[in-house]
């Protein structure tokens, strides 16, 4: 760890990551805990959390999660999650709305879409990122400071074809983003989205990235090599710290120079 950057600003700093037991989520959780911040994050896998929550243990200096189960379409336990949250922590200093589903379930196509299914990505992709930046924005604006981070794709940028709700989930999300940054602003919260191409997360090994896949994801790459979860974090850990206090609004590429920007 001792080649990549240390945030002092982050030191302490009150952070909330949804989807956290897996993946780019993991990641995050883990860099932020060896920042020696405050990591609360939301899982709905007990098991992949109690994992990551063991392996953070044995991590030497580093600070220790905090892990609630939680499913984030049920927005009912997700606000009950941010009050408890809120209420043993205070305002939560950076806020990451990562929780997503892009495995081999959402790859469905346009005529196999159903209203359930529909319901379900949306539910899983879009929603609860505005619902949790709902429930945590009062006491960023109060404490007049707060950066929020979400999780965007590419998928809407190539434009990729198979999973078209997913795509237009993550599409969504640079609206978003770039709409409350300016209604945020004026109390001092930043909101920025991370637009990961293809990560070779443990679910995308195991669920898409057959060979044929990972040959087309290199030819699209100017890096032609695997992007891995860590990479995805170590920008997200910029957007969290003080390092980036001007910067808002913005959608961040990271994706080996498969599209290069937004």
């Amino acid at each position: 760890m001792e080649k990549y950057a240390t945030y002092p600003s982050l030191r302490g700093k009150k952070v909330l990551i949804t989807g956290g037991a897996e993946g780019i989520g993991a990641a995050s959780v883990e860099l932020f805990c060896r920042q020696g911040s405050i990591v609360i994050f939301l899982d709905y896998s007990a098991s992949s959390a109690q994992a990551l929550l063991d392996k953070i243990k044995a991590i030497p200096g580093a600070s220790q999660p905090s892990f609630l189960h939680c499913d984030v379409t049920d927005l009912a336990r997700l606000k009950a999650c941010a009050e408890e949250v809120l209420a043993t922590h205070g305002a939560v200093d950076v806020l990451l709305n990562n929780a997503a589903r892009a495995g081999a379930l959402t790859r469905v196509p346009t005529d196999e879409v159903t209203p359930e299914s529909w319901d379900l990505d949306v539910n899983v992709n879009l929603r609860h990122q505005f619902f949790l930046t709902q429930a945590v924005v009062p006491a960023m604006r109060a404490q007049r400071a707060g950066s929020i981070i979400n999780m965007g794709s590419i998928t809407w940028r190539i434009p990729a074809t198979g999973l078209p709700v997913y795509t237009l989930c993550k599409a969504a999300v640079v609206g978003m983003t770039r709409t409350h940054s300016k209604e945020f602003g004026p109390f001092g919260v930043r909101v920025n989205s991370v637009v990961p191409g293809a990560v070779a997360t443990q679910r995308q090994i195991e669920e898409v990235m057959t060979e044929e896949y990972r040959e087309e994801v290199f030819a699209a790459q100017s890096l032609k090599r695997d992007i891995l979860p860590d990479e995805v974090a170590r920008l997200i850990l910029f957007l969290a710290a003080d390092d980036s206090s001007a910067i808002t609004g913005g959608s961040y590429v990271i994706d080996g120079g498969w599209v290069s920007d937004i």
